[in-house]
């Protein structure tokens, strides 16, 4: 590798400082090569996560993971489980308690899908609407009606 070329900081430390030894260029930030960058960056990302769920919704160190073990790693709502690439899960409390998009921690609820999250935001956690929806599903009304002329 040429000696004006930049080398991965992460690699040179381990083949202890020996430019010839650390093989990989460093085109990301860092200077870093792809993967040490990728591994910085899940660091980085994890914890960005924890200090929000910290912040925004009064969960301890851990509490998120302790919370999505007991839900068995599924949504707290319609039961899936998310994929390795999906988004992490949202965490729902009781907008009674504190409204708006942070929580005090003692009316945290648990974890949801971002669908089912937004399902709950669309009915303004109004179990009734909720229930009318599923009694919906399970009754339509065009089933009653005759609304194709020459039917019936």
């Amino acid at each position: 590798m040429p000696m004006n070329e930049r080398v991965c900081k992460e690699c040179l430390d381990a083949a202890g400082g020996d430019r010839s030894k650390a093989k990989r260029p460093a085109p990301f930030p860092g200077p870093r090569c792809y993967s040490h960058h990728q591994r910085v960056t899940r660091e980085r990302k994890v914890k960005a996560h924890r200090l929000r769920t910290e912040t925004n919704f009064g969960l301890p160190e851990g509490g998120y993971d302790r919370l999505l073990a007991h839900q068995g790693g599924r949504c707290g709502g319609c039961g899936k489980t998310p994929g390795p690439a999906a988004r992490r899960m949202a965490v729902d409390h009781d907008h009674k308690c504190c409204p708006g998009k942070t929580s005090c921690g003692q009316c945290v609820r648990g974890l949801l899908c971002w669908n089912c999250n937004d399902t709950l935001a669309t009915f303004r956690d109004n179990p009734e609407k909720l229930r009318g929806l599923a009694h919906y599903l399970e009754n339509w009304p065009s089933r009653e009606v005759d609304w194709i002329e020459g039917l019936g």
